[in-house]
């Protein structure tokens, strides 16, 4: 919800997962279908607000086309893609589920296949950078942070509420780890100020994404006073 005559906020929306790649054809991702961060950019379209959707490599396409999507597959990509785009946003809303490690940079490698060999494969990874954290460190006045915890079920708010502090972000939506790639979704949210709101039990991730979208632009419009 927006005031009247203020100016409508410009959303920026992460969906999907991260694919890393090993090799020219295989790669580590996770079971993240953008499900969530698709209903959010529909929702936000459909009320007529600004959105852009930075969707990763999930098969589902927004029902209602946001202002501009774009496409990323790793992490370096949608980072480039925020470096971007964020300081033109109001409101970021990371629902991606960027991955925490990549294998180590095989130049060779990424225009070939590896062969199968009898004796196995060792990979070697690396952190990927934090992007959400990146973001909290180059925000400008007047934005507003949404970052997500998969967590289980036992350390849900607990987590949750660390990595909101962690990350120096404005909100976090925590959700037990059977929330990924699937149709429903049980959440609580926090925010920095303090309040906590929570789902009665699962709900559908469409009909999830309105009463979220409204917590977001209620809290982001009184942070700007």
């Amino acid at each position: 919800m927006t005031s009247p005559g203020a100016p409508l906020p410009s959303l920026l929306i992460t969906a999907g997962p991260t694919h890393e790649p090993i090799d020219a054809v295989r790669y580590i991702a996770n079971r993240s279908s953008g499900r969530l961060g698709i209903a959010l950019s529909d929702e936000a379209t459909r009320r007529g607000l600004s959105v852009r959707l930075l969707l990763g490599p999930t098969p589902l396409t927004p029902a209602h086309s946001p202002t501009t999507l774009e496409r990323f597959r790793t992490t370096t990509d949608l980072q480039r893609l925020l470096a971007t785009h964020l300081p033109q946003a109001t409101i970021l809303i990371m629902a991606a589920a960027v991955a925490d490690y990549r294998p180590v940079a095989d130049a060779a490698a990424l225009v070939g296949k590896r062969r199968r060999e009898a004796t196995g494969l060792t990979l070697t990874l690396e952190a990927t950078p934090d992007l959400l954290a990146q973001a909290a460190s180059t925000r400008r006045p007047g934005q507003f942070l949404v970052g997500f915890a998969l967590e289980t079920r036992s350390d849900l708010l607990t987590s949750g509420r660390a990595k909101l502090d962690r990350k120096g972000i404005d909100m976090i939506v925590a959700n037990p780890l059977e929330t990924m790639d699937s149709d429903t979704i049980e959440a609580t949210v926090m925010t920095r100020d303090g309040l906590v709101h929570s789902t009665a039990g699962a709900v559908l991730k469409r009909a999830f994404a309105p009463w979220l979208l409204d917590i977001i632009l209620a809290a982001a419009a009184h942070a700007d006073h």
